[in-house]
C-alpha cells in the first residue's frame, strides 16, 4: 500500500485545476502584456484568478500579486517594506519559528543595520502577546508572524496581533503559506497588511504564489524588469499557472470548515491510536488550536530520519521536519524554541493529512509505525539505558 502523509511538503494538482489550467498551454496562449486579442485573452483570465484568490481573503482583486512561491512574497513583505520604509524606522519584530524564508530574509536585513527582535514561544508554540507589545518602539515598522507553523501545526492569535499592530501604527505581515486553503482568512477582519501564500499548498500548481499588500502600503520592488503585477513585480506572466492557483484556492475554500473537520476528525484517530499503541510518545503543538491536517510526535529513543526511511521502505510518505530543510542534521529550530531536548526533537516526524486519504490508510500507517518503533528502539542504546535505570528502580 502506498500512503501519502506529507501534505505540508506539498500536494498534488487537483484535476478541476489542470482541467481549467490546459488551454493557456496550448489555445490561449498570448502575452497578457500584449496589445491584442490574444493578450487580452490572457489577462482576463489572470483578472479572474486574481479575483478568485482576493474573495477566499476578503480582499480586493487589486491588492493581490502574484510571485513564485510563499519564498518570494516573504522575502518581498520584509525587504520591500524595510527598504520603503527605512526613513521612518529599522526596527522589525518576528518570531523565533518562523520558516527559513522570514529568518534568512531578517538575517540578510540585519547586515544592513536593521535590528530584528525575535518573539519567544510557549510549549505549544504560541507566542506572547505582551512580549510583543513591550517590543514595539517608536522605531518599529513591521511585525511578521507566521498564521500556522508548517512543523508543527500551531495557529498563532493573528487576528490579536494585527490589532496590537494597528493600535501602534505598525505593518503587520503573515506568512500564511501553510494556512491559506485549510483554514478561513480574513485579512480585514484580522487587520493584515501584507500575505504570503503558495498554490501547491493547496492542490494548486508548483511555482506560483502571491502577496497580498492591503491599498496603502508602500512597499518596494524586489523584483525589477517590466510593468507586470502593476509595476510592482517584473516578469512575464506565467498564465497556466496563475490560471491553476485561482481555480485551487476557489476549490479549497469552498466548505472550507466542513473540509477541516473532516481531515481533523482523522488526524485525531490517528494521533490517538498511536499514543495508546506506543509508549514514550510526546504530541506536539497546540491541542486544540492548530491545523486540522497537522500532526507532529516526537518519538524517544530512536531517530527520526531512521522512523521516515523506514515508513518509506513500507510505502509510506511523511516527514521529520520542514521540507524545506529535510537535508538539515541540525535539531530543528521550531522544536528547541518549544523546549524540546535535541534528542527529542531529532525523533520527530510530521505527518500532514489531505483529501484523499483514508481511514484504512490510516490504519496501514499505524501497524507499520508500531512496528517500526518497536523494532528501532530494540537496537537503540538509549532505550537500553533507560530499560535498565527504570528496572532498578
Amino acid at each position: 500500500m502506498k500512503v501519502y502523509l506529507d501534505h505540508a511538503a506539498t500536494t498534488y494538482v487537483d484535476d478541476e485545476v489542470l482541467k481549467e489550467m490546459l488551454p493557456y498551454f496550448t489555445n490561449t496562449f498570448g502575452n497578457p502584456n500584449s496589445q491584442h486579442a490574444y493578450g487580452r485573452d490572457t489577462a482576463i483570465a489572470i483578472d479572474k484568478a486574481r479575483t478568485q484568490i482576493a474573495n477566499a481573503i476578503n480582499a480586493k482583486p487589486n491588492e493581490i500579486y502574484f510571485t513564485s512561491g510563499g519564498t518570494e512574497s516573504d522575502n518581498w513583505a520584509l525587504k520591500g517594506i524595510a527598504s520603503a520604509l527605512r526613513n521612518k524606522g529599522n526596527h522589525i519584530i518576528t518570531s523565533k519559528i518562523e520558516h527559513a524564508a522570514i529568518l534568512e530574509s531578517t538575517k540578510y536585513l540585519k547586515k544592513l543595520g536593521f535590528e530584528i527582535d525575535y518573539l519567544s514561544v510557549d510549549k505549544d508554540g504560541v507566542v506572547d502577546l505582551e512580549e510583543l507589545k513591550s517590543l514595539i518602539t517608536d522605531k518599529t515598522i513591521l511585525v511578521s508572524v507566521m498564521t500556522a507553523n508548517n512543523e508543527i501545526g500551531t495557529i498563532q492569535p493573528i487576528k490579536e496581533i494585527g490589532a496590537i499592530c494597528k493600535e501602534h501604527g505598525v505593518l503587520f505581515h503573515t506568512d500564511a503559506v501553510q494556512a491559506t486553503g485549510a483554514i478561513k482568512l480574513d485579512v480585514r477582519d484580522m487587520n493584515i497588511d501584507l500575505l504570503s501564500m503558495s498554490s501547491h499548498k493547496f492542490y494548486g500548481p508548483k511555482g506560483i504564489g502571491a502577496l497580498y499588500i492591503r491599498t496603502g502600503v508602500k512597499i518596494d520592488n524586489l523584483m525589477s524588469g517590466g510593468h507586470q503585477e502593476r509595476t510592482k513585480r517584473g516578469g512575464t506572466s506565467n498564465v497556466p499557472a496563475i490560471v491553476g492557483m485561482g481555480k485551487a484556492l476557489e476549490l479549497a475554500t469552498t466548505n472550507i470548515e466542513e473540509k477541516g473537520k473532516k481531515i481533523a476528525d482523522m488526524r485525531d484517530y490517528f494521533v490517538n491510536k498511536v499514543l495508546e499503541k506506543i509508549p514514550y510518545v510526546t504530541y506536539n503543538g497546540s491541542k486544540t488550536n492548530r491545523l486540522p491536517n497537522n500532526a507532529s510526535l516526537s518519538f524517544e529513543f530512536v531517530e527520526g530520519e531512521s522512523i521516515l526511511f523506514s515508513l518509506d521502505l513500507e510505502g509510506i510518505a511523511c516527514s521529520s521536519g520542514s521540507a524545506c530543510s529535510s537535508g538539515s542534521l541540525e535539531p530543528s529550530a521550531t522544536l528547541l524554541a518549544i523546549g524540546k531536548a535535541p534528542k527529542d526533537a531529532h525523533g520527530t516526524i510530521r505527518f500532514t493529512f489531505g483529501k484523499d486519504n483514508t481511514y484504512e490508510q490510516i490504519d496501514y500507517t499505524i501497524d507499520k509505525l508500531v512496528e517500526t518503533i518497536e523494532r528501532l528502539r530494540s537496537m537503540s542504546p538509549l532505550f537500553y539505558e533507560f530499560k535498565k535505570e527504570n528496572e532498578n528502580v
